[in-house]
């Protein structure tokens, strides 16, 4: 298996293609669809190795699905009482929204259940979700708040649960959990978390209502099949966003990607920054906002990143590193402490890259201060996290010597064609084997 980058300095990315098939929706849409009556057929999915392993799992409890194939994906639903128990723990590999919306959806069932996952997943907190499904009348063991989870299903009540701290894997978790439950079951969120969840729920015909901040639904409904289509992924935009906008040169147009309002910091970040980012061909897929995105090389500034855009730009942030390296004055981000649990501790692993690429990095609790500098040729280590690989791939571009990315076989998780992608737009991307 390929593990290591070696990326050589000195290209522009040039070109127009589609990226993949947003990641969030690809999960919540084979969930949604397994759970539905009737058929839902899915085109766009993205077929990186966290969504197979959902797809796995719900074929593993009895759900008929036929593909993936090139992005389509049919799927046979069963209801929301047609789950059959699994003959051997659930394996969620790397992917922390497979088990937590699952362990939503396995805490309602009359059967028991074990979610697992990779090294880095079993690393990852889960009393964010086994607090709130506890409080619904969930039966879940953990070791120490981590995987593996053991799930006995059971009856579950209706909440009215406010979120600590923002995310949408919470969130998303405590309403399929509502699905299952008796009465109503709310969640009220600290600041706009990525709102796939509620716009698919109603368009597979489950009445969701928003209020401000607050989500309900009343449990005991049911799920229709329908046809989704998936848009292209802005997280997996953001790094020709970046590579485009610090590589002098560069001029990309990115073909049908998601702009839904919940996912878009990262443009509004790189545009604050002086990036130059157009939206054109703006429509509606699916219930939600499309649009093609051209960006071209431009100077960037320093800045301090607005607390209201740190969710909404949580998992992009490898790539404001980088591009904060690259800005003509220094840049800082607060209230950011989820960065430290993701894939890898996000703050501390872009830290420890920029540095050794000769960039200086202040690295604080809850975020840090990037100060640009050149950035050197040297060695990086992803810690096996797919956002920080490919965000280092991209500052290879304007290095002075060549960077070695070591750790890179995750990637597959979100964005399998990167390489080839990458390489097809102007980056001087060698795979190696470890």
């Amino acid at each position: 298996m390929t593990t290591r980058y070696l990326v050589r300095p000195g290209s522009a990315l040039k070109g127009r293609f589609p990226v993949p098939g947003d990641k969030s929706i690809s999960h919540r849409s084979v969930i949604l669809g397994a759970l539905a009556e009737g058929v839902t057929e899915i085109s766009g999915l993205l077929e990186g190795d966290d969504v197979l392993a959902t797809i796995a799992a719900f074929r593993a409890m009895g759900v008929l699905m036929h593909g993936p194939d090139q992005g389509h994906l049919r799927i046979q639903g069963v209801g929301l009482q047609g789950l059959q128990a699994p003959q051997e723990p659930l394996d969620c590999g790397n992917s922390g929204t497979a088990m937590r919306l699952m362990a939503g959806v396995l805490a309602g069932q009359t059967f028991a259940s074990t979610l697992v996952g990779d090294v880095s997943l079993h690393k990852r907190p889960m009393d964010r979700i086994l607090q709130p499904l506890t409080a619904m009348g969930a039966d879940i063991h953990s070791q120490d708040g981590k995987a593996p989870l053991q799930i006995q299903g059971k009856p579950l009540t209706g909440i009215h649960y406010d979120m600590p701290v923002a995310s949408a894997q919470v969130k998303s978790a405590v309403l399929l959990a509502g699905l299952y439950a008796q009465g109503e079951t709310c969640v009220s969120e600290p600041a706009p978390t990525r709102d796939h969840s509620e716009r698919m729920l109603n368009g597979f015909g489950y009445p969701v209502s928003r209020q401000d901040h607050r989500v309900c639904l009343e449990g005991g409904g049911r799920l229709s099949g329908q046809s989704i289509q998936v848009p292209g992924d802005i997280s997996s935009a953001a790094f020709f966003l970046l590579g485009a906008t610090i590589a002098p040169g560069s001029d990309l147009l990115l073909e049908g990607v998601g702009i839904n309002p919940t996912r878009t910091g990262i443009i509004e970040i790189l545009t604050r920054m002086g990036a130059r980012i157009d939206l054109t061909a703006l429509r509606e897929i699916g219930g939600e906002p499309v649009a093609d995105i051209r960006v071209r090389h431009a100077p960037l500034r320093g800045i301090d990143v607005p607390p209201h855009l740190v969710p909404l730009a949580i998992d992009e942030f490898p790539a404001f590193f980088v591009a904060a390296a690259c800005a003509k004055t220094p840049s800082t981000i607060t209230g950011a402490e989820e960065l430290r649990l993701k894939e890898s501790d996000r703050i501390a692993v872009m830290a420890e890259g920029l540095r050794a690429l000769g960039v200086p990095v202040e690295e604080r609790p809850d975020g840090a201060v990037i100060t640009p500098a050149s950035i050197q040729g040297g060695q990086v280590d992803s810690h096996g996290d797919h956002r920080i690989a490919m965000a280092f791939a991209m500052a290879g571009l304007v290095a002075s010597g060549n960077i070695e990315i070591l750790d890179c076989a995750n990637v597959a998780t979100s964005f399998p064609s990167f390489p080839v992608l990458a390489q097809e737009a102007g980056l001087g991307l060698d795979l190696l084997d470890a």
